[in-house]
């Protein structure tokens, strides 16, 4: 992961040259945004390859920030506060954050959540298909309908129109997809995308589907084309993208 450049937006100098120093002697990039609203002129011309994110910043706040750039930026984002509060982590994911972490963070769970990003943001080995559902010959593209997934590119495309969606969106798009008209489980998503088991909490994968569902034009009271089968997981509709 050496090279990557991290755009470390935080307020708190003395913390942002800190964390700056540690991931620069890791081989990072870092570049440094004190004012939410520079923030995000910033990480629209820089595109770094990530962000982490404080909340309580000047102008804009983190928040603000997030839903600011979520349009033009599909980079991981973690989101880094010392607001211990569960509805500060859902209203950051909902938002289209990828991770979140609460202050004192100790630089090496720091270091393994930005590797972790990295990681999953990375093309992923497409494992065989296990039911007939793509209706394209190339194992890494899923075309169904006006639905087409692109796995070489991680790319998506609608009716024509490329949807802008982000890594960790993509990853489990394609695995619901790969699976249409199969249930899959929360454990599952939770697994695939994170490396561990389902503790049965994890709100991360429903808002994640949730996110997908908005910009694939689900209807979100009543969704028809990624559909909920409570207390089990989800059910990707093969015919419902004609």
């Amino acid at each position: 992961m050496a090279g990557k450049h991290i755009m470390l937006v935080e307020d708190d100098m003395s913390l942002a040259e800190w964390f700056g120093d540690y991931l620069g002697e890791q081989g990072y990039l870092v570049t440094l945004a004190t004012r939410g609203d520079d923030a995000i002129e910033l990480i629209e011309s820089d595109q770094p390859d990530l962000v982490i994110l404080d909340i309580m910043l000047p102008v804009k706040d983190g928040f603000e920030v997030c839903q600011a750039i979520r349009p033009f930026y599909h980079g991981p984002i973690l989101m880094m506060t010392a607001r211990d509060h569960e509805t500060d982590e859902v209203l950051g994911l909902e938002l289209g954050a990828d991770d979140y972490v609460v202050k004192p963070v100790k630089p090496r769970v720091l270091l393994s959540r930005i590797k972790a990003l990295f990681r999953r943001s990375l093309p992923q080995e497409v494992s065989p298909v296990l039911v007939p559902v793509i209706e394209d010959i190339d194992p890494k593209k899923i075309i169904l309908g006006q639905l087409s997934i692109d796995a070489n590119s991680r790319t998506t495309m609608l009716a024509g129109t490329k949807v802008a969606i982000s890594s960790n969106e993509f990853d489990v798009l394609w695995q619901l997809a790969r699976a249409a008209d199969n249930l899959v489980s929360r454990k599952e998503l939770v697994i695939q995308r994170r490396g561990i088991d389902y503790d049965g909490f994890d709100r991360s994968i429903d808002i994640l589907v949730s996110r997908i569902r908005k910009k694939l034009g689900d209807d979100a009271s009543n969704p028809y084309r990624i559909k909920t089968v409570w207390g089990k997981g989800y059910l990707f509709v093969k015919d419902a993208w004609e």
